[in-house]
C-alpha cells in the first residue's frame, strides 16, 4: 500500500559524543537547543564547529543534539570535494567503520576524528505503529515518488523503524535540490 509522507531536507551537520562536547566547548558544557527537529528528542543546537579537511575548512557547521555514543559528521558529496576528502562513503547513520576523519575546531579546543565522516543514506523514519499499518519493517527498502516539474523517483530508500521515531523522509540537500523539494513537502512512498 502506497502512502504519503513529509520530507525533511538534511544539510551538513555534526553529532558529538559527550567527551568531544567537553573538549570543544568546555568541561561540563550542555548543548543549547534552538529548534526541535522532526524526530522526537532531536534538536538543532546553538553550538557550531569548524570542520577542517585536508584541502579546506567549512566554518560554522551546526551541531545536532542530544549527545551520541560516537561523534559523526554528515556532509554532501560537494562538501566532501570542498574539504578535500576522497571517497566519503554513502552510509546509514552510525555505520562509521572505514570512513575518513576530519578535525573539528570549537571555541575551547580541537578534536581530531580518525573516522566518522559520511554522506547519509536517504531514509524514512517510521514509528512501529506506522510500520504495522503500512506492512513494513526496519531495514526494508522502498521507493519515493516526487511530483512536480523536477519530479523523480528515489530508489533505495532505507526504512528505519523505532518506537521513538516519527514518520518523516530524510534526504540530503543535494538530493532535495535535484528534485525541487522543500522542507515539509509531501511525497509518495511506493511499497
Amino acid at each position: 500500500m502506497n502512502f504519503q509522507v513529509t520530507v525533511g531536507l538534511s544539510n551538513k551537520h555534526v553529532h558529538l559524543s559527550k567527551e568531544h562536547i567537553n573538549i570543544l566547548f568546555g568541561n561540563g558544557h550542555e548543548l543549547t537547543s534552538i529548534k526541535e527537529l522532526s524526530q522526537p528528542g532531536q534538536f538543532a543546537c546553538d553550538e557550531k564547529v569548524d570542520v577542517v579537511g585536508p584541502k579546506r575548512t567549512i566554518k560554522g557547521v551546526r551541531i545536532l543534539g542530544p549527545a551520541r555514543k560516537e561523534s559523526q559528521v554528515e556532509i554532501s558529496y560537494s562538501d566532501g570535494f570542498t574539504l578535500g576528502l576522497k571517497d566519503v562513503p554513502l552510509r546509514d547513520s552510525g555505520k562509521l567503520e572505514g570512513t575518513p576523519g576530519v578535525k573539528l575546531v570549537g571555541p575551547k579546543g580541537e578534536v581530531e576524528l580518525e573516522k566518522g565522516v559520511i554522506i547519509a543514506s536517504r531514509h524514512l523514519h517510521m514509528h512501529t505503529s506506522d510500520a504495522e499499518k503500512f506492512g513494513l519493517k526496519d531495514k526494508d527498502i522502498v521507493k519515493v515518488k516526487v511530483s512536480g516539474p523536477r519530479g523523480l523517483t528515489f530508489d533505495n530508500v532505507l526504512v528505519r523503524v523505532n518506537e521513538a521515531y516519527a514518520l518523516d523522509l530524510h534526504v540530503d540537500v543535494e538530493e532535495g535540490n535535484a528534485a525541487g523539494l522543500t522542507n515539509g513537502q509531501v511525497v509518495e512512498v511506493i511499497v
